[in-house]
């Protein structure tokens, strides 16, 4: 029969028990004997990865909505360009006033006359370029000898080109003289850049159309 333990010893196995059971307490309060099923409570600052379904999308996230589709017949064609049709026919009126200004010339009034009819219709900086222009003295004596007077006409082709800010049309310009000898002078097809300033359209460039003139308002 064993021999029973002292009250000493009773007493430190008792302790040591205590111990034990406290530490054993601690341990389960801090999340200890979690199986390998068991989830951790992320820690502050860490990212939560959303669940997603094989298709990548997340699991709990709503289906995309389809966007409306209009078959191409069916469209409103000017939606799909910077300006209205109301600013489209506008800008080509001012093209054609300024390629008939062009061609129109009164050998009774004076150059000044003639560039001021095109400024009127021109962009600030294109008007100041039209000032400058130093062609008038020789044509202007010529047309005086002649004593003719050269109506202008014009008509808008096409459209080259637009953006956000400006548009290009090209438009054939003519010169018909009447006078001593009675003339018609076909000019041949320009490129006109209109531009948005001032309320209104104006021209920004004026060229013939194999120059190459493609915008840039």
């Amino acid at each position: 029969m064993p021999k029973p333990l002292s009250d000493g010893a009773q007493r430190l196995v008792f302790g040591v028990l205590v111990v034990v059971l406290v530490a054993f307490g601690v341990y389960l309060s801090l999340g200890g004997f979690q199986g390998d099923g068991a989830e951790e409570e992320p820690q502050a600052g860490t990212a939560v990865e959303t669940p997603r379904d094989p298709d990548g999308q997340a699991a709990d996230a709503p289906p995309p909505s389809p966007i409306p589709t209009t078959d191409a017949q069916d469209a409103d064609v000017m939606e799909w360009f910077p300006f209205g049709e109301e600013d489209f026919r506008a800008a080509a009126a001012v093209a054609q006033q300024f390629a008939t200004a062009y061609g129109t010339i009164d050998y009774s009034e004076s150059p000044e006359a003639y560039y001021d009819r095109m400024r009127r219709l021109a962009t600030a900086d294109y008007a100041e370029t039209l000032a400058n222009s130093s062609g008038a003295g020789a044509l202007w004596g010529e047309m005086r000898e002649a004593e003719a007077v050269a109506e202008g006409r014009a008509s808008v082709d096409s459209v080259r080109g637009f953006d956000d800010d400006s548009i290009v049309f090209v438009v054939t310009a003519q010169s018909i003289t009447e006078g001593s000898n009675g003339a018609r002078e076909d000019l041949g097809d320009f490129a006109v850049t209109l531009v948005k300033e001032e309320g209104g359209w104006k021209v920004f460039d004026f060229q013939p159309a194999d120059a190459g003139n493609l915008g840039g308002g």
